[in-house]
């Protein structure tokens, strides 16, 4: 097992298949003409089973895919089909524009659960977040996932003034349709224009559904991220991801691999350990994935406090959320 200094168990990897993405949404990516990655420079399709074969060696019991957008990646399908047949808990986070090419991939991987983006129920805004005209195909993407029972989450990031005034149009969303819904704390990323004053806490959020609705606490299960609930007579849920206000970090159990091979112990970590080089020279990575964990900060990266109103973003050194893998 892989355990760090405060004795947590680390037995979750998420892995960036790629930095690209076919949207452009402004708190993920720095802007529209972006510097990509060349292919060369990314983990190849065999390197990623072999790294996430290593991970499993030591205790990874789930893994979840990301990009940028994973499912643009050329040979996506062979990824997942490949980890698919590790003994993980495999699953996928994707922005929704390309997940019925996949509906037949996803069920030969057993995969059940995944993951969509999408931050507004509008279509004008939808198009001004992503810089693109997908609305309609998400959406319709979505319904597909769940015609096909697939167990949908959706991750809304909230920010003040711009689609905090949604919140009670995603939770009218769960009356009728078995969709669970996640609402994210606006966070400070490399380039996202992140600053205190746009975050809007899961407790002010609370307030604004209580208003209208009554709630039931649901049980978190043991490493959640999320604070869930749900509505008497709804068929979906809610959940708040409250990173800025409440941090989660005393139970983390989450690794991360960006595409170009660069581990990194804690989304916020300005810290990274290139095992992607060291595998392509043939050097023993165990080592390293352990010194990794051991030197995790105990909170946030070891960069800020959950007192985010006086958070300088400059004074973050970290990546760009495009980069990093959702």
């Amino acid at each position: 097992m892989i355990r760090d200094t405060f004795d947590r168990v680390h037995n979750y990897l998420r892995i960036s298949l790629t930095d690209r993405c076919n949207m452009r949404c402004f708190y993920c990516m720095p802007n529209e003409h972006y510097d990509f990655s060349p292919f060369s420079k990314l983990m190849q399709g065999d390197e990623i089973e072999k790294l996430a074969k290593i991970f499993v060696t030591l205790g990874v019991n789930k893994i979840r895919l990301t990009g940028g957008e994973p499912l643009i990646r050329k040979d996506a399908a062979d990824i997942i089909l490949r980890l698919s047949k590790l003994p993980v808990k495999l699953t996928l986070t994707t922005n929704g524009s390309r997940v019925y090419e996949y509906i037949e991939v996803f069920k030969q991987a057993h995969i059940n659960s995944l993951n969509i983006s999408l931050d507004t129920l509008q279509a004008d805004k939808f198009n001004h977040i992503t810089r693109r005209n997908d609305f309609a195909l998400v959406r319709e993407n979505i319904q597909l996932l769940l015609k096909e029972n697939f167990h949908v989450k959706v991750n809304v990031v909230v920010m003040k003034e711009f689609n905090d005034d949604e919140i009670n149009d995603f939770i009218e969303w769960t009356r009728d349709t078995p969709i669970h819904v996640r609402f994210i704390e606006f966070m400070p990323f490399n380039g996202n224009l992140w600053t205190s004053n746009k975050v809007i806490t899961w407790k002010q959020m609370m307030e604004r559904i209580e208003q209208k609705y009554k709630v039931h606490r649901l049980q978190d299960e043991k490493h959640d991220t999320a604070k869930k609930y749900n509505i008497e007579g709804h068929a979906g849920t809610f959940a708040f991801i409250t990173t800025m206000s409440t941090p989660f970090c005393g139970d983390c159990n989450r690794m991360r691999l960006t595409a170009d091979g660069k581990m990194k112990n804690c989304l916020f970590s300005n810290s990274e350990t290139d095992l992607l080089t060291a595998l392509r020279n043939g050097e023993d990575i165990v080592p390293l994935i352990y010194k990794s964990v051991y030197h995790k900060a105990e909170k946030l990266g070891g960069q800020f406090e959950p007192n985010f109103e006086n958070l300088n973003p400059e004074d973050i050194a970290n990546r760009s959320m495009i980069t990093i893998g959702g």
